[in-house]
């Protein structure tokens, strides 16, 4: 996404996740401040997280993640947006940086989970559209 992204990982150690995000956003802004010349910080503020509590939770989490893209109208197609783990998704594709097996063991096969994600693309644009009449707090 061109202003935040997601990561679903699962936790094996205490403070694995903290640590992990930790050394990502501190590399990527080394590399960025000395490609472009610059000092100071990139990312304003902590990053967020969300505690999985069941396997269904799981896997509508990760339906949100990949529909991003398409409800926020950056593609009209989910396997044109590149820096997603979709395709890993829906394909035999194989990333060793993407662990697709537990997902996706919820599931008859990779087309039943993209059709699980697919049903969603028209709710979720229609969220998009109408998220900003909502009331922050």
């Amino acid at each position: 996404m061109p202003n935040h992204y997601h990561f679903l990982i699962r936790q094996i150690q205490d403070n694995g996740i903290s640590e992990f995000i930790s050394k990502i956003s501190n590399s990527y802004t080394k590399y960025f401040n000395t490609r472009y010349s610059r000092v100071g910080p990139l990312l304003q503020g902590q990053f967020k997280a969300l505690r999985i509590e069941s396997d269904e939770q799981l896997i509508h989490v990760s339906r949100y993640i990949h529909l991003n893209p398409i409800a926020s109208f950056l593609v009209k197609d989910l396997k044109e947006y590149p820096w997603s783990s979709y395709q890993n998704y829906i394909s035999s594709q194989f990333d060793k940086a993407c662990s697709k097996d537990f997902v996706l063991s919820m599931f008859k096969s990779e087309h039943t989970y993209e059709e699980f994600v697919l049903d969603q693309v028209d709710y979720a644009q229609k969220l998009e559209l109408i998220k900003h009449l909502a009331l922050e707090e």
